[in-house]
């Protein structure tokens, strides 16, 4: 008798259950948008273009990665609780497990930056100059790892 009862209830989950991943409409975008952040980024660093302080600098390299990890959360139909690093590297953990490697502590320390998100302990720290090519190089790397894992295609 427990015997088949076993049997049955192994049975009722097959292939066909398995649900297949939607992506959501335009995570390319957010791919080639995370593109264009870059590419912005490290040209004014370059140029050191005097209007891109080292806020503005913080801010567009924040907008990068949010971009690529939004692109591959949305291909596989998955999205962020909030838009903080911590957020974006939860949300990454879940859906891609231990593909971030130490990309995930360079990315958390960045929220040390800037806590806005409550009114109560609104905080707002600028980075030194120095930290701005660490920050981009980061911001390169996270782009590599989106790229491997949505085969996105660089305009």
């Amino acid at each position: 008798m427990l015997e088949r009862e076993i049997h049955t209830a192994t049975s009722l989950v097959g292939f066909g259950d398995i649900k297949k991943i939607r992506s959501i409409d335009g995570w390319e975008e957010y791919l080639h948008d995370g593109d264009a952040y870059l590419r912005t980024g490290i040209g004014a660093q370059a140029k050191e273009r005097k209007a891109f302080t080292p806020e503005i600098l913080y801010n567009i390299i924040a907008m990068a990665i949010e971009k690529f990890v939004m692109a591959a959360l949305m291909q596989r139909g998955a999205l962020p609780y909030n838009h903080t690093m911590g957020d974006l590297v939860e949300s990454m953990e879940e859906v891609f497990p231990h593909a971030m490697g130490d990309l995930k502590d360079a990315l958390l320390d960045l929220d040390r930056y800037q806590e806005i998100c409550d009114v109560d302990t609104f905080n707002i720290i600028s980075p030194a100059k120095e930290a701005i090519p660490a920050m981009l190089a980061l911001a390169v790397r996270m782009q590599k790892l989106v790229y491997e894992t949505t085969g996105g295609k660089k305009k």
